[in-house]
């Protein structure tokens, strides 16, 4: 019997120079492989004169990604930007016409209200994702979010990645709670779980000695790695805490920030930067580290925070957005109100000064499976096709 087939459209899918773009929603959809006929369009929202000529990743080829060019207007462009995006995925998406089930699209502005702008011209269903940033971001911006108030109700299903974003789609963009669905993203078990942290940190040319606070994120303002190093400089000034060294995977920004802060004297060389990773590696920095600390404004569900707890490592983390959801216990580490320095250095001071219990963390973890996720994307989407 022949598989249903689903395209995927959205900016969030990766190819060979952003390997890094999307990857949640590519692991999904390899997830879903043995049940759908995937196809791929993914949006690229281009200005003129911008490099062009996109492939995907080799593993990404079963996924039939086809990559279109879209125009777009910064900054101003609220009113247009998602009628852009339309007319330059209409052509692909009236030669697709009847050629598959339902559509999934994430991203809800401007790519999920393109594609339900379509979706009603051309007539078929589609399921939007909506990621955690679009909703925090684009809901308080008051064109945007007028635009996502008419266009989201027309799919058939608003999946999100947590419960609290389901509650602020709710609330504040007055979308139907019946057809909003959360769902967990899925870790790989496999790849992040606990290991030798000694031989880890070797391989990695950590300290051997001392303790490790871990930063993995962009280095952007709603990330707060700033207020992070405060945090750091503070507990070095204690005793019980001199041999502390902090370590953080990303870029962004604010690195030429952080490189000059990591760069003073009173650090004493225990910043380190170790730049953008990928995730073989992000899991051994977790391997090696004592504690993850996130200390953003505002978060959906970072998969961070779960692979974290897959690794058997404790996460402080500012308690906003979707983490309080998995982050339930004080076996799991500590939430703090975001921005609050006392209160973080307090709870890295207390995670730091107590043993973990990693096998007990793991098994937290295990819970969060890219199976279940899939499973229930598959649900989702079944229900709408039909």
């Amino acid at each position: 019997m022949a598989k249903p087939r689903l395209l995927f459209i959205s900016n969030l899918f990766p190819d060979t120079r952003e390997p890094y773009r999307g990857l949640d929603n590519a692991t999904i959809l390899h997830g879903l492989t043995d049940r759908w006929d995937v196809a791929t369009l993914a949006v690229r929202p281009v200005l003129p004169f911008a490099r062009r000529g996109w492939q995907p990743r080799e593993i990404d080829r079963i996924l039939s990604p086809r990559f279109v060019a879209c125009r777009y207007v910064p900054k101003i462009g609220h009113a247009v930007n998602h009628k852009l995006m339309a007319a330059a995925l209409r052509p692909a998406l009236a030669e697709l016409r009847g050629a598959f089930s339902v559509a999934l699209s994430s991203w809800i502005y401007p790519d999920c209200c393109a594609v339900s702008l379509l979706a009603r011209e051309l007539g078929f269903p589609f399921v939007a994702i909506a990621q955690g940033s679009d909703v925090h971001q684009y809901l308080a911006i008051p064109k945007r979010c007028a635009i996502i108030r008419s266009h989201l109700p027309s799919a058939q299903t608003i999946i999100t990645r947590s419960v609290d974003l389901a509650r602020r789609l709710d609330e504040e963009a007055g979308l139907p709670t019946e057809r909003i669905v959360p769902i967990y993203n899925g870790i790989d078990l496999e790849r992040f779980q606990p290991g030798d942290k000694e031989e880890v940190r070797k391989e990695l040319s950590l300290p051997q000695g001392g303790r490790i606070v871990l930063f993995v994120g962009n280095f952007v303002a709603i990330k707060n790695p700033l207020l992070l190093i405060d945090a750091f400089l503070r507990l070095r000034e204690e005793r019980d805490f001199e041999d502390i060294t902090l370590v953080m995977v990303g870029g962004g920004p604010l690195e030429g920030t952080i490189a000059f802060r990591a760069d003073r004297p009173q650090t004493e060389g225990r910043i380190l930067l170790a730049g953008r990773q990928m995730a073989p590696t992000v899991a051994k920095f977790m391997q090696a580290a004592d504690v993850l600390c996130l200390p953003s404004d505002l978060e959906g569900l970072p998969n961070v925070v779960l692979e974290a707890f897959a690794s058997g490592l404790r996460v402080v983390a500012s308690r906003v957005g979707g983490i309080p959801e998995v982050h339930n216990a004080d076996s799991l580490g500590r939430l703090v109100p975001p921005r609050d320095l006392d209160a973080l250095t307090d709870a890295l001071r207390v995670v730091l000064a107590a043993q973990p219990d990693r096998d007990r963390i793991r098994r937290h973890a295990e819970k969060f499976t890219w199976q279940r996720a899939a499973d229930a994307y598959h649900g989702v989407l079944s229900r709408a096709a039909a």
